[in-house]
């Protein structure tokens, strides 16, 4: 093995474990002198494959970076240091992760100190990663999911031995709390609340990657979205492999329907979550999301396949009829709610008449976004060993029947929101065209539009003008600095300082011995003035005193110089935003 370290390769055995509890971790981040010094005036760059449990995994890492005192790069070529971050889910996935390890070639023939690492879900397969080891000789450090909050020790210990490491953990998995994070987006944020799964669907590496289903403490939930919120997060997105399981494995009644509302009264102007299983979805559920305004309304409801034989087969705990009552209460309680889904095609002896079953579930659904996949066997699941008899053409030829089918559906959504006004959360400017904005509507639906780029992470409201199947044009309904200022007014009156200043200002007003003094004050402002008119020397000289004295005692009242105080804290505060905006 030379100079590589095997500290521990996966065990499909010991991640099939659902035996052991899992450990709740309270991270105090220590960064080793080595790692310290290794990062002085280094860069990273973090290459992510795969779902957004694979993109909070990056931020995490990011986040540990940044601890050590790496800085980010703007591209692969400046990095000193990179991870690639894998996703095991489907072939092709895997494909581009071994040509993305090959672009980093150049980074270790330019610097010899540079460090390489793989991780993620598809390093928890079996002999992944001996295989990467041999094939390339510039990898230093290969670890798991389970491994994340073990980086900097990682490169620690690779630093230290001079040789490279490769530790992936296969066990249930823990949960780690305080952990280190830096955000990919200034104003959507993905917090987890689930790790790991249970359902073993026949298909499905993650299970064996993510670990046992593992809930966070409510608390700790909460505390990480309320911080969001203080920060002027816009979005929060509650993330789990099957995030309506929240709450099963403490076994005292929680449910994702409980920190679901949790979060939604936090006051988050938008909370999503993803991903639903249908055999989890419970009207109490339905009753939370109907509820809050603030709840998207749009649902992403994976349904797989339409036969109930092939169902069975997949493990999915559900039948036809139940997934298309539970689609029909979802429309009932939410008839404007999006649903979304996920579909495989060509699972192993599908029938061409099992197939038509899933083509008209489509046809009566009419989904308004379907992700479609022709079956992929990964190794180790129960559904790879399976014979497979439906051949590569009828598989391709049927997923492109499907993708008409779902298109239909996708179209008649599209249409229906043209000349409709939709709130928009602005992204920034469109990947295609810097001159147009873009954002996603409540229901998941993209839509292009011109305004200034300053509208990037506020909620403007949006006229639909035309359908491009897949994504909206429209229009500005308001002027926009006009939205951009009443965005700008709300966020100062939350601000602390304006709090105080208005609270001064009502107890100010309200104050019986400040009213008398105002009183007297415009007495000796109206004695002054009739003394002058009169000629009234000696009457115009004691008003005149009076009014000098009243007014020393007015401005010297605990109130007034309350009031005087809260509203400099506030000009202050209205200098450094001008000063930013500038």
């Amino acid at each position: 093995m030379g100079k590589k370290f095997y500290k521990s390769l996966p065990d499909m055995s010991k991640a099939r474990n659902r035996v052991d509890s899992p450990r709740l971790r309270r991270e105090e981040i220590i960064v080793p002198e080595k790692v310290k010094a290794f990062a002085r005036g280094r860069k990273y760059w973090i290459s992510t494959f795969g779902c957004q449990a694979n993109v909070r995994d990056q931020e995490i890492m990011a986040g540990y970076l940044e601890e050590a005192g790496f800085l980010p790069a703007e591209s692969e070529d400046e990095a000193n240091i990179a991870i690639i971050n894998t996703c095991a889910v489907r072939e092709n996935a895997e494909e581009k992760v071994y040509g993305e390890i090959g672009k980093f070639k150049a980074n270790h023939l330019k610097d010899r100190s540079f460090l390489l690492a793989v991780c993620g879900c598809m390093m928890q397969e079996e002999k992944v990663a001996e295989d990467i080891m041999s094939r390339y000789p510039y990898v230093n450090l290969i670890f798991g999911t389970h491994n994340v909050s073990s980086l900097l020790n990682l490169i620690d210990e690779h630093l230290g031995r001079k040789r490279d490491i490769v530790e992936v953990l296969s066990f249930p998995g823990d949960i780690v709390e305080n952990l280190p994070s830096t955000r990919l987006d200034e104003f959507k944020a993905y917090v987890n609340i689930t790790y790991g799964c249970d359902k073993f669907c026949t298909y499905c590496i993650v299970p064996y990657t993510r670990g046992r289903e593992r809930s966070r403490h409510k608390e700790d939930i909460l505390e990480e979205c309320r911080k969001l919120v203080e920060d002027g997060y816009q979005e929060i997105t509650l993330l789990g492999q099957n995030v309506n399981s929240y709450g099963k494995d403490f076994g005292d009644g929680t449910s994702f329907a409980s920190i679901l509302e949790e979060v939604a009264k936090l006051g988050i102007k938008r909370l999503r979550f993803m991903t639903s299983h249908p055999w989890d979805f419970s009207e109490e559920m339905l009753d939370v999301i109907a509820k809050y305004p603030n709840i998207m309304k749009c649902i992403h409801l994976p349904v797989q396949s339409g036969n109930n034989e092939v169902l069975r087969k997949m493990g999915r705990r559900y039948s036809r009829e139940e997934y298309l009552d539970l689609v029909r209460k979802i429309r009932t309680k939410m008839p404007e709610c999006a649903i979304t889904t996920d579909i495989i095609v060509g699972f192993p002896n599908e029938t061409e008449e099992q197939f038509l079953d899933t083509l008209s579930l489509c046809e009566e659904v009419k989904y308004d976004a379907a992700f479609t996949f022709i079956y992929s066997p990964r190794k180790g699941t129960p559904a790879a060993k399976m014979v497979d008899d439906v051949t590569d053409a009828d598989k391709h030829e049927r997923f492109m029947r499907l993708l008409k089918v779902v298109e239909n559906g996708v179209v008649e959504h599209a249409e229906k929101m043209i000349g409709k006004t939709y709130a928009v959360l602005v992204d920034g400017p469109s990947k295609k065209d810097p001159g147009v904005l873009s954002g996603y509507a409540e229901n998941g639906k993209l839509i292009h539009f011109k305004g200034p780029k300053a509208l990037r992470g506020h909620i403007v409201d949006v006229r639909v003008e035309k359908s491009h199947t897949f994504s909206m044009i429209g229009s500005l309904v308001e002027d926009p600095w006009i939205s951009l200022a009443k965005d700008l007014k709300t966020s100062l009156l939350e601000e602390e300082c304006a709090k105080r200043y208005f609270a001064c200002k009502k107890a100010f007003e309200e104050d019986e011995g400040a009213q008398a003094l105002r009183d007297q004050i415009e007495a000796a402002q109206r004695e002054m003035m009739r003394a002058s008119k009169e000629g009234d020397d000696l009457g115009y000289a004691k008003a005149k005193k009076d009014y000098a004295s009243l007014k020393e005692q007015y401005e010297n009242h605990p109130c007034f110089l309350n009031l005087v105080h809260s509203g400099e804290e506030v000009r202050q505060m209205l200098e450094e935003v001008m000063g930013e905006l500038a």
